[in-house]
């Protein structure tokens, strides 16, 4: 059963033109070809970049986060209480019964709910060490490529295709890559989950699938077109991540427009209208159209629609700090989407203010009657720093309460 399973998966009709078998890319003649046998080894590569990446983060990462004055803030625990984690993990609701008063109950999930927000940090790490890869990985494909003929003519991508031989740049870089891949993939649950999660993992699955399909059934000329092509961008966007991170805001902002130019040009242009081009229309001059052929363009077509969710995110975002309705310097890359929440949020705070206003809620007293803020400056200086939730007079928080706020950084 298994083995009828492996002839049918690994049919040359599946994979490789018509009138061409596996014998015909054996290597001969000291020319070397692609095999799957190759992909075995970024497994334990993979492990290897783990940890590359642990003593990274803890040794380079860490204290180029201190030079920039990024620390790890001291957060205050929840107390342990079985009923609110229960619910906490279920349905993040609020209880009605727990033992606890309604005060004690908002300030046990506000606590609960810090302890899960990664810290700034550990973002600031995962963005260091994605940079510094895509950096490399960038320099590395462009010196592998630029001085290719199908670098300059996509036609020559498939000259002789697929009897083309591999040299050990493309081999090395294939296998880096795809090891990284795969890396991303086994610590994406303990990375900063962000809003484009599920997007992140089909991104990441498509491409393992592309790199591992393009290596054994020949497709690397192309295949090293399209890992520069995606690496010559994100090193830009994990840039900008770290410098938001350090609070440099004007450079995040500038870094992001250059992000934004080269992802636009390269994602939705250049991808599209030369590299899918070469992939779809140049083969069938060559050979009919095969299984491969609509397997390796359908994952492309995969990744050219995320793309196409990415830019309008993107655009969105550097429409709103171009034309000042973002205050402050642009926000965070993972918090893109989050607009209708925020809206949301500030809808309930303008009510509930109202609310205050018209039914009164004692305030913290000042040192004088006369010098200090009066109740309306307090109300509204409150509102404005968010230092409390503003709530009708009769849950009014004791003047204590928003110095605990404070603590736990809300």
């Amino acid at each position: 059963m298994l083995q009828t399973l492996y002839d049918y998966f690994w049919w040359e009709r599946l994979w490789l033109p018509v009138n061409l078998t596996w014998a015909d890319l054996e290597d001969r003649d000291g020319r070397v070809y692609a095999k799957a046998s190759d992909l075995y080894i970024t497994l334990p590569l993979a492990l290897l970049f783990l940890i590359i990446r642990y003593f990274f983060e803890l040794y380079v990462a860490t204290p180029l986060a201190a030079l920039l004055n990024i620390k790890e803030k001291t957060r205050l625990r929840a107390p342990p209480n079985a009923t609110l984690e229960h619910f906490y993990l279920t349905s993040g609701k609020q209880p009605k019964q727990s033992g606890l008063s309604g005060r004690q109950v908002e300030r046990w999930f506000r606590r609960r709910r810090n302890q899960d927000r990664p810290s700034l940090l550990k973002k600031f790490r995962e963005a260091s060490w994605r940079f510094t890869f895509y950096l490399i990985a960038f320099i590395a494909g462009m010196a592998v490529i630029v001085d290719k003929p199908w670098f300059y003519d996509m036609k020559k991508v498939w000259e002789g295709y697929p009897i083309q031989s591999t040299i050990p740049s493309q081999y090395w870089y294939y296998m880096i890559e795809l090891s990284f891949y795969w890396s991303l993939l086994f610590s994406i649950a303990s990375d900063v989950k962000r809003k484009d999660f599920k997007e992140q993992i089909i991104h990441h699955v498509a491409t393992i699938i592309l790199i591992s399909f393009s290596w054994f059934a020949n497709y690397i000329r192309a295949g090293t077109l399209i890992m520069a092509l995606h690496d010559s961008s994100d090193y830009l966007l994990e840039s900008a991540k770290m410098f938001n991170y350090a609070g440099w805001k004007n450079t995040c902002n500038n870094i992001f427009i250059v992000f934004a130019i080269v992802f636009i040009i390269t994602r939705l242009v250049i991808l599209p209208f030369w590299i899918l081009h070469c992939t779809l229309v140049y083969p069938l001059d060559l050979y009919p159209a095969f299984f491969g052929y609509y397997f390796f363009n359908c994952m492309m077509g995969v990744l050219q629609l995320l793309h196409i969710f990415w830019a309008y995110l993107i655009l969105r975002m550097a429409h709103k700090f171009i034309t000042g309705k973002e205050l402050g310097g642009i926000a965070r890359p993972e918090t893109l989407g989050q607009d209708s929440t925020n809206r949301k949020t500030q809808f309930l705070r303008k009510r509930q203010f109202k609310k205050v206003w018209e039914e009164g809620c004692p305030l913290k007293k000042t040192s004088s009657a006369f010098n200090g803020p009066t109740a309306t400056e307090q109300l509204l200086a409150f509102h404005t720093a968010h230092l409390v939730v503003v709530v009708p007079s009769k849950f009014c928080p004791s003047p204590d309460s928003s110095e605990e706020k404070e603590k736990d950084g809300v």
